[in-house]
């Protein structure tokens, strides 16, 4: 009786681009069995969302196969590194037509048993506020206070030593020693 273990995949839940540019599609696992380029294969395949037949993406087996036909014909490319337990892949130039899902399959014989990693991939036609936006603008927000604070601070000095020193000109008898007539 032969042990069969689990091969385990780790894929963000989901990725926005932008159409028009390039987006790399993250996977990565463990295996309890040891990795070996000879015994790895990656399978990536795409669901639509109007929940079409799932064609292929791409193929690596030792060496990388990209399509040579289909809607991902020259927009795909190898990105991963088998012995790092990456089989990541970047679509290129990325169309309002790659919305959907993608699966990547990974098996290491013997550990041929596990679940796929499914990203849903969003085009669309401009960056939406992420979450590192929102705290840019908070962090901006926050210097803008902090340099207006500043700047009302600044202004009320300037102003009282400007009307100090008018004051002081206006009653040159109080600057006079008394002792001195």
């Amino acid at each position: 009786v032969r042990h069969v273990s689990g091969i385990d995949i780790y894929t963000p839940t989901e990725v926005e681009a932008v159409n028009g540019t390039n987006v790399k599609l993250t996977c990565t696992f463990s295996s309890s069995a040891p990795v070996s380029l000879r015994f790895i294969t990656v399978a990536w395949n795409f669901r639509p969302m109007n929940s079409g037949s799932d064609e292929s993406v791409f193929w690596y087996q030792e060496v990388p196969y990209p399509p040579n036909q289909g809607r991902f014909k020259g927009h795909v490319v190898w990105s991963g590194d088998i012995m790092r337990r990456d089989a990541s892949i970047t679509l290129h130039e990325v169309r309002p037509t790659f919305n959907g899902t993608y699966i990547c399959q990974v098996r290491n014989s013997p550990d041929v048993h596990g679940s796929n990693g499914e990203i849903v991939l969003r085009v669309v036609n401009k960056v939406s506020l992420s979450e590192i936006g929102i705290l840019a603008a908070a962090v901006g927000g926050a210097c803008g206070v902090i340099l207006i604070v500043l700047g009302i601070f600044v202004a009320v000095r300037f102003y009282r030593r400007k009307h100090m020193g008018n004051d002081i000109e206006l009653h040159p008898h109080q600057l006079k020693d008394p002792t001195v007539w």
